[in-house]
Protein backbone atom coordinates (compact mmCIF):
# COMPACT_ATOMS: atom_id res chain seq x y z
CA UNK A 1 0.00 0.00 0.00
CA UNK A 2 1.29 3.47 -0.82
CA UNK A 3 2.04 6.15 1.70
CA UNK A 4 -0.88 8.26 0.48
CA UNK A 5 -3.21 5.31 1.09
CA UNK A 6 -1.81 4.81 4.59
CA UNK A 7 -2.40 8.47 5.49
CA UNK A 8 -5.96 8.25 4.16
CA UNK A 9 -6.54 5.07 6.19
CA UNK A 10 -5.29 6.72 9.38
CA UNK A 11 -7.60 9.69 8.84
CA UNK A 12 -10.61 7.61 7.89
CA UNK A 13 -10.16 5.20 10.78
CA UNK A 14 -11.01 8.13 13.06
CA UNK A 15 -13.88 9.24 10.79
CA UNK A 16 -12.22 12.62 10.21
CA UNK A 17 -12.48 14.91 7.22
CA UNK A 18 -9.25 16.17 5.71
CA UNK A 19 -9.91 19.52 7.38
CA UNK A 20 -10.45 17.95 10.83
CA UNK A 21 -7.36 15.77 10.43
CA UNK A 22 -5.36 18.85 9.43
CA UNK A 23 -6.49 20.68 12.56
CA UNK A 24 -5.55 17.68 14.73
CA UNK A 25 -2.03 17.77 13.26
CA UNK A 26 -1.76 21.56 13.20
CA UNK A 27 -1.46 21.47 9.41
CA UNK A 28 -3.49 22.91 6.56
CA UNK A 29 -6.22 21.18 4.58
CA UNK A 30 -4.12 21.54 1.42
CA UNK A 31 -1.18 19.79 3.11
CA UNK A 32 -3.31 16.77 4.00
CA UNK A 33 -4.79 16.78 0.51
CA UNK A 34 -1.32 16.78 -1.09
CA UNK A 35 -0.24 13.86 1.13
CA UNK A 36 -3.32 11.85 0.23
CA UNK A 37 -2.96 12.49 -3.50
CA UNK A 38 0.73 11.57 -3.41
CA UNK A 39 1.95 15.01 -4.49
CA UNK A 40 4.10 15.44 -1.38
CA UNK A 41 5.11 13.54 1.74
CA UNK A 42 5.42 14.88 5.30
CA UNK A 43 8.72 16.01 6.71
CA UNK A 44 10.20 14.40 9.83
CA UNK A 45 8.45 16.81 12.19
CA UNK A 46 5.04 16.07 10.68
CA UNK A 47 5.70 12.33 10.74
CA UNK A 48 6.28 12.73 14.47
CA UNK A 49 2.89 14.42 14.78
CA UNK A 50 1.28 11.63 12.76
CA UNK A 51 2.94 9.03 15.00
CA UNK A 52 1.68 10.83 18.10
CA UNK A 53 -1.83 11.09 16.61
CA UNK A 54 -1.79 7.34 15.93
CA UNK A 55 -0.59 6.55 19.44
CA UNK A 56 -3.27 8.74 21.03
CA UNK A 57 -5.99 7.14 18.90
CA UNK A 58 -4.85 3.52 19.07
CA UNK A 59 -4.00 3.31 15.38
CA UNK A 60 -1.18 1.20 13.97
CA UNK A 61 1.58 3.47 12.68
CA UNK A 62 4.13 0.95 11.39
CA UNK A 63 2.74 0.62 7.85
CA UNK A 64 2.66 4.40 7.37
CA UNK A 65 6.21 4.75 8.71
CA UNK A 66 7.47 1.99 6.40
CA UNK A 67 5.73 3.49 3.35
CA UNK A 68 7.09 6.97 4.22
CA UNK A 69 10.64 5.63 4.47
CA UNK A 70 10.27 3.88 1.11
CA UNK A 71 9.08 7.17 -0.48
CA UNK A 72 12.01 9.05 1.01
CA UNK A 73 14.45 6.45 -0.32
CA UNK A 74 12.94 6.64 -3.78
CA UNK A 75 11.72 3.04 -3.77
CA UNK A 76 8.07 3.83 -3.06
CA UNK A 77 5.37 4.14 -5.65
CA UNK A 78 4.99 7.54 -7.26
CA UNK A 79 1.40 8.63 -7.73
Amino acid sequence: MSFSDEIRNIRQSCFLSQDSFAKALDASFSTINRWETGKTIPNCMMMGKIAQFCKENGISYQAADKAWKECRNGSGSKE
